[in-house]
């Protein structure tokens, strides 16, 4: 195995909204993905879909990544392409 750099695009495999809060730093609803990368089929990670609403979300949305910086960690989200 060996750490390859990605397009950091991709298409929604599957998701869903949550409607329950488990932080009070993270607001309702939200989207949780499985985003699958354009570089390899079956090449799946799990992140959020921001900047859009989520009854806009569907399967085979295609997506860019950003990162959005919490104190010292940058976390992957999705945001639609």
């Amino acid at each position: 195995m060996e750490f390859v750099a990605v397009s950091g695009e991709g298409t929604v495999f599957t998701y869903t909204v949550a409607y329950q809060q488990f932080h009070p730093d993270v607001p309702t609803p939200f989207v949780i993905a499985l985003v699958e990368l354009n570089e390899q089929r079956g090449l799946r990670v799990v992140a959020n879909i921001v900047d859009c609403d989520p009854s806009a979300v569907a399967c085979g949305m295609p997506v860019r990544v950003r990162f959005e910086q919490h104190d010292s960690v940058f976390v992957p989200v999705f945001s639609p392409a």
